[in-house]
């Protein structure tokens, strides 16, 4: 395929604001926005992103209409396998958003699916297209820091009431029956599970070996706001993730590559790496593929690998069925949380909870193991 590469997103608020600035900054690269479905109609912050192009509710009827080359599917977390495969369908590329589906089931359907169609979809783990993750593997592999022990990683954000207000969705482990699983690990924090995952180097055929998972909440929601897990994967790497949204103060979230001889730190987010090694502490800064221009650059030349094919994320998706079988999330006591009225929306706090989360990548432990009292939580 050569020329204009039309594409039409779905999807237009939260971060859909994100990919119609990305689309305009395509613009001049043979890359146009052919429409737009949202059951909500443009704000009028967004008119100039959106300019003249049809918005409407259905994207069956939008793909009908515009039959694009590329679909850009940034909608509820339940809906992403069908409006994926509607697309697929009609003839389109699919640029899909994390996490791919609410279930290992209707992943694998949806790969199926895709499959079927011949059509090439990518998945919106940006943190995947970083040059970052080549270099920490090459620093593996050189021994930089000897023997990996096991792989952690950490992040500790701030989130209001308003964050949950945003839509039905949020914040839920299910909805109207259908699984949703908005927790912290699987949908903010997908990225640095996403990323430990690929640094382990595990294939999508490979299944996990063992895992265990702690899920907590401070806010009065369905799904976890505060919350670790620890796996083991096919290759016998261990991985520790924990994650907060209830930050005293917020952490910069990293993967930490442990070693007999050292460690590497990667700041996924802005492609800061840290090797820290012999006494010696050296940093560099890589650069990002935009997932969208690599998925566009496939679509016109096939000999042009995708960076995040759906086989690629099979991994995750174990990671995400654990945490939506594991048990509900226990409530964080009030003697541990307290509510920040600063600011327009209150938000609450965990005391403690980010060197707690810090530790835990650190050490590779599990919350109740940096502090048994999260045991009784």
């Amino acid at each position: 395929m050569s020329g204009t590469t039309t594409v039409v997103l779905a999807g237009m608020h939260g971060h859909g604001r994100w990919h119609l600035r990305e689309l305009r900054r395509l613009r001049g690269t043979g890359v146009r926005l052919a429409g737009i479905c949202d059951p909500r109609p443009p704000e009028d912050e967004d008119r100039d992103l959106v300019g003249d192009v049809p918005v409407l509710p259905g994207l069956g009827d939008l793909l009908d209409r515009v039959r694009p080359d590329v679909t850009i599917v940034c909608t509820p977390i339940h809906t992403h396998a069908d409006l994926a495969l509607l697309a697929a369908e009609s003839g389109s590329h699919v640029l899909l958003e994390k996490p791919p589906a609410a279930t290992l089931a209707e992943f694998d359907r949806l790969a199926a699916g895709l499959a079927a169609t011949g059509r090439a979809c990518q998945i919106g783990f940006q943190s995947l297209g970083s040059q970052a993750l080549g270099h920490v593997r090459a620093l593996i592999d050189d021994g930089a820091i000897g023997e990996v022990r096991g792989i952690g990683a950490a992040g500790a954000w701030q989130r209001d009431a308003a964050y949950y207000a945003r839509a039905a969705w949020a914040g839920r482990r299910s909805l109207e029956g259908a699984a949703v699983v908005d927790g912290a690990l699987t949908n903010p924090f997908a990225h640095a599970t996403a990323t430990a995952l690929a640094l382990d180097g595990v294939r999508g055929d490979e299944r996990l070996r063992d895992w265990e998972v702690e899920l907590y909440r401070a806010n009065p929601i369905e799904a976890d706001d505060t919350s670790c897990l620890r796996l083991i994967t096919a290759r016998g790497t261990t991985i520790t993730v924990a994650a907060t949204l209830c930050a005293e103060e917020e952490v910069e979230p990293y993967v930490v590559v442990h070693g007999t001889g050292g460690r590497i730190v990667l700041e996924y987010r802005t492609g800061l790496v840290r090797l820290e090694s012999g006494g010696r502490v050296r940093t560099s800064t890589h650069g990002f593929t935009g997932l969208l221009e690599n998925l566009i650059a496939h679509v016109r030349d096939e000999s042009v690998p995708l960076l995040v094919p759906p086989a690629a994320t099979r991994p995750f998706m174990q990671v995400l069925e654990a945490v939506r079988t594991a048990p509900e999330p226990r409530e964080i006591p009030p003697s541990r949380r307290w509510i920040d009225r600063v600011g327009p929306h209150p938000r609450f706090v965990v005391t403690g909870v980010d060197e707690a989360v810090v530790r835990a990548a650190g050490e590779m432990l599990l919350l109740s193991e940096v502090d048994p009292s999260w045991r009784n939580r």
